[in-house]
């Protein structure tokens, strides 16, 4: 009895739960096998963007589109009532913020009217600004934002995104191969067709600070699959690369690589998107700062978006790419003829390691104990 219940507890102790498998790496998700789901699911989310983008377009703000802004302290006012009080002053689709906990800002485009008819506009959203807040008319400071310099901004964030395109394909393909920056390459331009189409689709405004959130999840983005890619490498490359070995086709070798992989790159992401969800929720919604708002909101969809990419797009997407080279469709021929059990990611773990040997016990045939007989010795 007492060795039936040292078995069991042996047993206990090497079958770790989900989380322990999570974080010792000894996951076996299919991420490379179930490829088309991943690509579907994004083809139908980047469609309905692209829809509602050619349908609605853009909610730009001021600094892209040009028109007036104006601002008050007006401690016992409301959205609603400043909205109300704007609209009857004859502003069309007014946009009110709350800046922090008692100013309030309302922006509108006048760059269609008339140069006296946006002074008498703008006469009249002064005084009835400064009537809501119980302030004198001098209190409520206005702004203008030309559509040139709105142009200029627009070309400004298109020069920023294009030269970051470009540093990151540059870098990738010299620090790893062209095919791994044409996947990583892939995978930002999915977070951001992703990351429009929702502001698109809901109306969000998109603003200055909309612009730098891009460029952060980008990077966040991009560092998730580097993370990956670089593993891959090392299974693939390295002096004990498991790829070497001869016993799993490249899409085996990264599907291994990103269950390796798994527990930092969702450590990784939520570390990013937790306090991005405290300053939107908090910030914005709780203590009614919005101007936390438009970049808070922007860095949440894009972070979830990258990472999503960086796990179910990027290095599925290179595992197609590199399947198709003649070299690793050898391999998968040869692999597929012979008799072979793909390797668990801890025992591909210990392959790649100094710790070799300590794979022969689960996965190798034991090797007979039995000593050879003694030669008798003959009779002088």
């Amino acid at each position: 009895m007492s060795e039936v219940k040292t078995n069991e507890a042996t047993d206990t102790q090497k079958s770790p739960g989900r989380f322990g498998r999570l974080y010792q790496g000894l996951t076996t998700i299919d991420f490379v096998g179930r490829k088309k789901i991943w690509f579907i699911a994004s083809l139908v989310v980047i469609l309905v963007g692209l829809g509602s983008l050619s349908v609605r377009g853009f909610n730009l703000g001021i600094d892209f589109k040009g028109g007036s802004s104006w601002e008050v302290l007006a401690p016992h006012s409301s959205i609603s009532s400043m909205t109300s009080a704007v609209t009857k002053a004859g502003l069309t689709n007014p946009t009110v913020e709350k800046l922090g906990s008692q100013t309030y800002q309302v922006t509108a485009d006048l760059n269609n009217d008339s140069t006296s008819v946006q002074t008498q506009i703008t006469n009249a959203v002064i005084a009835a600004m400064a009537k809501e807040a119980g302030a004198a008319s001098n209190q409520v400071s206005t702004s203008n934002v030309g559509p040139t310099w709105g142009g200029q901004i627009t070309n400004r964030a298109l020069e920023a995104l294009i030269i970051f395109f470009v540093a990151v394909v540059l870098y990738i393909s010299i620090r790893f191969e062209p095919k791994m920056a044409l996947a990583a390459f892939i995978a930002m331009v999915h977070d951001l067709l992703v990351t429009v189409g929702v502001y698109s689709l809901f109306g969000f405004q998109i603003t200055p600070d909309t612009v730098i959130a891009l460029l952060t999840i980008l990077g966040y983005s991009l560092y998730d699959t580097v993370v990956v890619f670089d593993r891959v490498r090392d299974n693939a490359s390295s002096a004990n690369a498991i790829l070497k070995s001869g016993t799993m086709t490249y899409g085996e070798m990264v599907n291994l690589s990103m269950n390796q992989t798994l527990a930092r790159s969702i450590n990784t992401s939520l570390v990013a998107i937790l306090p991005v969800l405290a300053v939107l929720v908090v910030g914005a919604y709780i203590l009614g700062a919005t101007t936390l708002q438009n970049y808070g909101l922007a860095l949440f969809v894009g972070l979830m978006s990258g990472a999503y990419s960086s796990i179910f797009i990027a290095s599925p997407l290179l595992a197609w790419m590199k399947e198709r080279e003649p070299r690793y469709r050898e391999l998968a021929a040869r692999v597929n003829r012979s008799e072979h059990t793909t390797l668990s990611p801890r025992a591909a773990a210990l392959m790649g390691s100094d710790a070799t040997q300590r794979i022969g016990a689960g996965s190798r045939r034991p090797v007979s104990s039995v000593t050879p007989r003694a030669r008798k010795q003959k009779r002088r």
